[in-house]
């Protein structure tokens, strides 16, 4: 008699591991998954082992939790606004947010469970169950994605003439990237017996990678949630020649008018102001010059990596010009050269987002300089770079202008996308560099130092009359 009530005491929910268990869920599928990495009794178990009869009852709690968060979740998305063909576009978003859920989510867990496991191989049949979800996950989100671009964007008009549309195809370029990172672990997981077991380094490293790529794109999707769908822009869209005139290359003039000029064409207190030819102009040297910077710095980066100039490892120090030169030039409306003050002008977000951006390269080039130089030997501090190149890419991406032309402010914004792309690049491929051991670090250290010189003739060219 004393086993039976052992075994229903141990189902009670009062019971200690039972509890701590049910906290775990209380976040739906990824919190069950994790919950699951230890037994109720306390016996350590991995993502391999099959549910038993004991997780049915968790099962069917967990499943309630995640689905008010959910509906909550595509009720306050476009989908709640679409009067026509209301309840399809709810399914689809609805679809859509739980793919990703459970495909990023996973990805978070995973890479949890890869640093709690430390130097300790993985089971490969873990890794072959999760990779199973994670191909069902994206092909439901990809198929998702395509129903959502049909009722919101339609056609390749408004998805290069608007900003929801430029968004789209940028978060449709992270998106294949970051099936090309998956599609490594797929294939490497593919060939193994589900009886073997799995060095964890190289596996984690690309894990990393994926889940901050993920997590850009879950920034970038939230972005897009106070974009207006590109459907419901029609008047302002800006036409093919239009957005291609400013991708057409043409040498830059590097001249700029002067303050006094500037102040004189422009009205620099009104933020409503129509934009005159003189601010075009400013905003075209500070570009240009910065691509100088971006340049020097991608050029140097690659006379560094060949061995034989060893004086270009300073090349990081061309940050800090850059910084200031973007700080002092930025928002001539507000501190040091307009009448706006330094804390006044911080409540504007786009000014806001310029000192960031500016002060940014600023802390992170001296960071590298001085790992590259060996004054800091901490092999931490060398992530620093890569980190901040990443999330620099990532706040790119989400920049707006507020221009009372929306079409203008448009054809400012698209310009920003393929930089914050090729940015998160540079970052993700020097922490694989950083992170990877051997001929993998090599191979992937072969790719920022010319991205990051692509990034600097894209602004030299940079162009808005």
């Amino acid at each position: 008699m004393a086993r039976p009530r052992a075994r229903r005491r141990a189902r009670h929910p009062t019971c200690p591991p039972a509890r701590r268990r049910w906290r775990g869920a209380r976040g739906g599928l990824p919190g069950l998954l994790l919950s699951r990495d230890r037994g109720l009794h306390g016996r350590p178990r991995g993502l391999a082992d099959r549910p038993g009869p004991r997780d049915a009852p968790l099962l069917r709690r967990a499943g309630p939790h995640a689905s008010p968060g959910l509906r909550d979740r595509a009720l306050i998305s476009h989908a709640a606004g679409r009067l026509a063909r209301g309840p399809l576009i709810l399914t689809l978003d609805a679809v859509h947010q739980l793919a990703a859920g459970l495909w990023v989510g996973g990805l978070a867990h995973l890479l949890v469970l890869a640093w709690a496991r430390a130097s300790r191989p993985w089971p490969a049949e873990t890794l072959q169950r999760f990779s199973r979800l994670a191909q069902g996950a994206v092909a439901t989100l990809a198929a998702a994605a395509i129903g959502l671009w049909l009722l919101y964007i339609g056609g390749s008009g408004a998805a290069l003439g608007t900003a929801y549309g430029a968004m789209t195809l940028t978060k449709g370029v992270l998106f294949l990237g970051l099936l090309g990172l998956g599609a490594l672990n797929f294939f490497a997981v593919r060939r193994l017996r589900r009886d073997a077991e799995v060095p964890p380094l190289t596996l984690r490293r690309l894990v990393e990678v994926e889940v901050g790529g993920a997590v850009t794109v879950l920034f970038l999707a939230a972005a897009l949630g106070s974009t207006p769908p590109a459907v419901d822009q029609i008047a302002d869209r800006a036409t093919l020649a239009e957005v291609a005139f400013r991708f057409t290359p043409r040498w830059p003039t590097l001249s700029t008018p002067t303050f006094t000029e500037l102040a004189q064409a422009s009205d620099l207190t009104n933020r409503e102001a129509p934009r005159t030819t003189q601010d075009s102009l400013w905003s075209e040297y500070n570009h240009n010059v910065s691509g100088l910077f971006v340049l020097a710095m991608g050029l140097l980066a690659m006379m560094e990596r060949t061995g034989h100039a060893p004086w270009a490892r300073n090349w990081p120090l061309l940050f800090v010009g850059l910084g200031a030169f973007l700080l002092f030039r930025s928002d001539p409306e507000s501190w040091p050269l307009g009448p706006q003050g330094f804390w006044q002008s911080l409540w504007d977000p786009e000014v806001l987002q310029h000192r960031l951006l500016g002060l940014l390269p600023a802390i992170f080039g001296v960071f590298e300089w001085l790992v590259r130089t060996r004054r800091l030997r901490d092999e931490r501090l060398a992530l620093v770079f890569p980190f901040v190149c990443a999330a620099a890419g990532a706040l790119l991406l989400a920049h707006a202008h507020t221009l009372q032309n929306a079409k203008e402010a448009y054809l400012m914004e698209v310009t920003h996308l393929p930089l914050a792309v090729v940015g998160i690049v540079v970052g993700w491929s020097r922490w694989l560099e950083l992170r990877l051991p051997g001929r993998d670090g090599a191979m992937a250290g072969r790719i920022w130092a010319p991205c990051l010189a692509l990034i600097g003739l894209l602004l030299l060219f940079y162009r808005e009359i």
